[in-house]
């Protein structure tokens, strides 16, 4: 017989680490570092992006980042510098921000399926994450900003990676000791 007490305990544990993700995804964007010539800045949103994808699995990491763009879509300064609304979506960055519903999705689903303990797996998980946000982010940028590939590659994409590597080598090494 199923004790429902666990089964409502886990997802409340759950609903709270998404919503202290959500939270943190929040504080990570007011690390908000502009990128001469780019419309997008350097923040540490995607580190907790990769966190709560690789520690809460698919479901509960989705959740947690479609909650922060809830708080930023109704109004809660939570983006970038401190902005908010549904007009960041439409943006430049925009893109980035849908990005991260579908990254957090597919590292958690990975994570669900394959683990979380082994470092090199995180790492792997992570950075099809990290392309997949990259490819909403810089298909955003180009359609919002008329931008070639290239252009867009440039403004968007290559002056983050040193930074991205960082934050995906950090968050790959917190969710093989920590699970929740």
């Amino acid at each position: 017989m199923v004790d429902n007490r666990d089964f409502h305990n886990g997802n409340i544990r759950k609903m709270v680490f998404a919503s202290f993700f959500a939270s943190m995804m929040a504080v990570g964007a007011y690390i908000d570092i502009p990128v001469p010539l780019s419309p997008v800045p350097i923040t540490l949103q995607t580190l907790f992006v990769l966190m709560a994808g690789a520690m809460l699995g698919a479901r509960w990491g989705t959740i947690s980042v479609i909650v922060y763009l809830l708080l930023g879509i109704s109004g809660l300064p939570v983006f970038s510098g401190g902005s908010s609304g549904l007009g960041m979506i439409f943006g430049p960055t925009g893109g980035f921000l849908i990005g991260f519903v579908f990254g957090a999705f597919i590292i958690g689903y990975l994570c669900d399926n394959y683990g979380t303990k082994r470092i090199h797996l995180n790492i792997l998980f992570m950075l099809a994450g990290l392309l997949v946000i990259y490819v909403f982010g810089i298909l955003q940028l180009m359609s919002v900003a008329n931008l070639t590939l290239s252009e867009a590659l440039i403004l968007g994409m290559i002056p983050y990676m040193p930074g991205a590597v960082l934050k995906l080598i950090v968050s790959a090494l917190i969710a093989s000791r920590y699970s929740i």
